[in-house]
């Protein structure tokens, strides 16, 4: 038993720092210091399931009918805002590097600026109610706080894009999330 010991200590001694080295060489983890310039720019519809329809279940319903204190019209929001903040992700975009261009939703502001923020892809969202579906909010957090940032500026978020759902009281459930996210201003292409 005693020379048991020191070898498994010895050998965890030397494959520690070989599994440090290693660490983060997977098929889908940037390599360590890399840029995330390579990173493809998702479309926002890229991130929603191509087999999802949330209309469906309500195609032959009859909308204009229905008045807005109608206890049938306010059965049907609650249904569709349960549909909405459970909407599934493409899991085939899940743990890969990603670009997207979005606006921000602030989830916290300090005077060094904003670290935590909902990026959705329309101005508005998740201020105005309804918010989009999950599949269409994806919480940031970045690796710094972003001064001067405010609600619903424009920016480009790169990082690794996971499915994992975060669930905000006033704004609405995301269905994605990029942490340690580089975050800079977007700036639209101006036609020539």
């Amino acid at each position: 038993m005693r020379r048991f010991f020191p070898r498994v200590l010895l050998s965890a001694f030397l494959l520690a720092p070989a599994a440090a080295l290693l660490a983060g060489c997977g098929p889908q983890a940037p390599a360590a210091g890399a840029s995330m310039a390579a990173a493809p720019e998702l479309k926002w519809d890229e991130l929603i399931p191509k087999s999802w329809d949330p209309t469906k279940r309500y195609r032959n319903i009859s909308l204009e009918a229905l008045r807005d204190n109608d206890p049938r019209a306010i059965q049907m929001l609650d249904e569709m805002r349960a549909v909405w903040d459970n909407a599934p992700v493409n899991v085939a975009l899940d743990g890969t590097a990603a670009k997207l261009a979005g606006f921000v939703v602030p989830l916290d502001s300090t005077q060094d600026g904003i670290r935590e923020f909902l990026l959705v892809p329309y101005f508005g969202a998740c201020i105005h109610t309804p918010p989009p579906p999950a599949n269409q909010i994806v919480h940031v957090i970045a690796d710094q706080a972003f001064k001067g940032l405010h609600a619903m500026d424009t920016v480009k978020v790169s990082g690794i894009l996971k499915a994992a759902r975060y669930a905000s009281v006033d704004m609405g459930v995301s269905g994605y999330e990029i942490k340690s996210a580089a975050v800079e201003r977007f700036v639209p292409a101006q036609p020539k």
